[in-house]
């Protein structure tokens, strides 16, 4: 099945797609920390916990390497979604549809299987969240994080340069 991004136009998508829903999604990250008392350097240093020890790492280290993790795993999302995007064409003339489904897809992915596994007290399988937290990660993962992702996909269709006619 023939892709229907040029080479250029996926490795530009899946550049922008990870810089605008990375970007957004760990600014939410940052607020709703801020909103529970936490901070902004706490959220990294959490991140870059997941990889590695946080006692062997100045907190700033740490932070940058919960950075550098969380756009990593952002890339791998966005690669993803215009992996499929690229051989499904229905994915591309639906994007917020599109979008909100893998929203909920990586909520699913996120919230029941990666963090219950890596820190299962910090995040128990709680099928009785409280409706706002549930609301929040929610908002991030479908507004800030699928529907970017899907509208960059949209748009990346259309993306045409002059060297790849060669």
């Amino acid at each position: 099945m023939e892709s229907s991004y040029s080479g250029k136009a996926l490795i530009r998508a899946i550049i922008i797609a990870t810089t605008v829903a990375g970007t957004l999604d760990i600014l939410s990250a940052f607020l709703f920390a801020i909103m529970a008392g936490g901070s902004p350097l706490g959220v990294l240093r959490g991140i870059g916990g997941a990889i590695v020890e946080p006692d062997d790492y100045e907190r700033f280290v740490l932070a940058a390497i919960g950075l550098a993790l969380h756009f990593a795993i952002m890339t791998a999302m966005a690669t993803v979604y215009l992996l499929f995007a690229s051989r499904i064409r229905l994915i591309n003339r639906l994007p917020l549809l599109s979008g909100i489904g893998y929203g909920l897809v990586l909520w699913g992915v996120m919230y029941w299987i990666v963090l219950p596994h890596r820190w299962p007290t910090m995040f128990p399988i709680d099928p009785t969240r409280e409706p706002k937290e549930i609301a929040m990660q929610l908002f991030s993962h479908i507004v800030l994080v699928g529907i970017p992702i899907a509208l960059v996909a949209r748009s990346a269709t259309r993306w045409r340069f002059a060297s790849d006619d060669y």
